[in-house]
């Protein structure tokens, strides 16, 4: 009995001893349209991802924009930070300091509902990640997606007008 406790022993510390190589990395899964969809980014820069509710453009003083992501992408575009900006300082020490707002992630219809969710999701994610990144309080923000649910579009430039984030005035 003696014999076989050591043995126990000493099996549990070779065991522990031995090293296990460590998981490989995953390898990237690279974003892929649907099929039914073109293969087509819109690369163009002088096009907005933020659709600003109105009455928060009269509080920031910020002009109309319009509100486009490219094609299955959720990237803040050198265009938006000027417009971000202006929504940074409104909310922290302007007409609209201390309130909240909505960030709500849309996509054109292609894809399927659960991916078109996630997508309207991140697009909202990264805005708010911006504007934490500029000096917005965390607290000051929500984010919802609506993915593909009001998509109205037909064709590419409908679509481009389905890719976007509200900015929303929470109550």
């Amino acid at each position: 009995m003696k014999a076989l406790s050591v043995v126990v022993a000493l099996s549990s510390a070779l065991l522990a001893c031995t090293r296990t190589p460590p998981p490989a990395a995953p390898t990237p899964v690279r974003s892929v349209a649907p099929p039914s969809a073109p293969n087509i980014l819109d690369k163009s820069p002088s096009r907005a991802v933020i659709n600003v509710s109105e009455d928060i453009r009269r509080a920031c003083g910020i002009a109309d924009t319009e509100a486009r992501f490219a094609f299955d992408s959720a990237a803040v575009r050198n265009i938006d930070y000027p417009t971000l900006d202006k929504l940074v300082r409104c909310f922290n020490s302007g007409p609209l300091a201390n309130r909240q707002m909505r960030l709500v992630g849309h996509a054109d219809p292609r894809g399927s509902d659960e991916y078109n969710l996630v997508l309207g999701g991140s697009r909202a994610d990264g805005v708010k990640i911006f504007l934490l990144n500029r000096g917005l309080r965390g607290q000051q923000m929500a984010t919802t997606s609506r993915g593909e649910m009001d998509a109205k579009g037909t064709d590419e430039p409908s679509w481009a007008r389905d890719r976007r984030v509200d900015i929303l005035l929470a109550n």
